[in-house]
């Protein structure tokens, strides 16, 4: 009973141990809201129409903010279907296997009736041992969690909450309207911390001249410090909102930006790309009215996810090794299971070209085979 307690008191120390970023976060949005609305706005603003459009457009873009960090918070990342944990027998199936290419063989055998395309970098199938399931493509293990996150990109302690499939776009929006924040204030706020720095004169800073065109000092202190932080705020968060932005229009997470994804026929750093446009709306929907809002729009399941099966990047030199181009006697007899697409990701390769067994035969007969103009759908 004294180990368990124990364990129990770490792993209570842990979770008040990872709020503590969030809370930080909450306490200088607190901050903020006081010294833009109080001081700055009802003290420091004389003009009344000013402070009416500053109060209003501060108000939804704080709403806006608030809204889709608490979605980046609480919404639950999602896990592996049921489907692609291993049964009781397969358990002791491979537990009783001692030898690696045994246990790997089982492993092939139970993917191949799932929608799995992605292996190691040795070319092993995707396993998960704490939580006993073949994971599915674009699926990590957080060891924060202790749980595997569909699509994951990142363990983010600013939200206490795994970056994955179930909230990547409220995060995207949580960056935008961060930054957004951070910016009206700053400009909002320049001309009253001009104002006050200018209040001290050019040689001489005394405190006295401080007070001279504000209410009181405490407002002062307030409209200075709140033009450095909102100023600091955004230059950070704007490389990281430019940066994830990066990313939705290559359709890479960050743990792929790292270290790119293995496919059958080698690694392929753009292999989920299909298109800046189809890119984007993978992660917000089709429907352009929900794209503003931090509410669930994305397209598929998480599991799966369509894939060109070899995408050159205008940014990477092209060699013939890059892409592990196999020998011409073996291409043409390489074949990959095709399996029905879910509705919508049939929606985003409508325009694309498929490639089917019936594709492969009709090349075969042409004698037109072009294994690099090809994709591959997955179900």
């Amino acid at each position: 009973m004294a180990p368990s307690g124990s364990r129990n008191v770490k792993r209570g120390c842990k979770r008040v141990f990872y709020w503590i970023p969030v809370l930080f976060i909450a306490l200088i949005v607190a901050w903020s809201y006081y010294a833009f609305v109080v001081q700055l706005c009802l003290v420091s603003i004389e003009d009344m129409w000013e402070k009416v459009v500053y109060l209003m457009v501060y108000h939804v873009i704080f709403i806006m903010f608030i809204w889709a960090y608490w979605q980046t918070i609480f919404t639950k990342p999602m896990n592996p279907l049921r489907e692609f944990c291993l049964s009781y027998s397969d358990k002791e199936l491979l537990e009783r296997e001692d030898r690696g290419e045994s246990q790997q063989e089982i492993l092939r055998r139970i993917a191949k009736e799932l929608p799995i395309y992605t292996r190691t970098n040795s070319g092993a199938i995707r396993f998960c041992d704490r939580c006993q399931l073949l994971k599915p493509d674009r699926c990590h293990h957080c060891s924060v969690c202790d749980k595997c996150i569909l699509k994951m990109d990142h363990h983010c302690p600013w939200v206490n909450n795994c970056v994955g499939f179930s909230n990547y776009k409220s995060f995207m929006l949580f960056l935008a309207y961060s930054l957004l924040y951070c910016l009206f204030i700053t400009a909002t706020d320049l001309q009253y911390f001009i104002k006050f720095w200018m209040a001290g004169g050019k040689a001489h800073f005394r405190l006295k001249e401080y007070l001279n065109g504000f209410p009181d000092t405490q407002a002062k202190f307030h409209i200075l410090f709140l033009f450095f932080s909102a100023s600091m705020f955004s230059v950070s968060l704007a490389s990281l909102f430019v940066y994830h932005c990066w990313l939705v229009f290559k359709n890479r997470s960050t743990l792929e930006a790292v270290r790119a994804p293995v496919f059958r026929h080698g690694t392929d750093k753009n292999g989920f790309s299909l298109g800046s446009s189809k890119n984007f709306r993978q992660v917000f929907g089709d429907e352009a009215k929900y794209w503003p809002f931090p509410i669930f729009s994305s397209l598929g399941d998480g599991c799966s996810f369509p894939t060109c099966l070899v995408n050159i990047d205008p940014e990477q030199q092209y060699s013939p090794t890059s892409h592990n181009a196999a020998p011409k006697g073996k291409t043409d007899s390489c074949h990959f299971p095709f399996k029905p697409m879910r509705e919508s990701q049939s929606r985003l390769l409508s325009s694309t070209t498929s490639w089917t067994e019936s594709d492969i035969a009709a090349d075969d007969k042409n004698g037109t085979n072009n294994p690099l103009m090809t994709t591959e759908n997955e179900a």
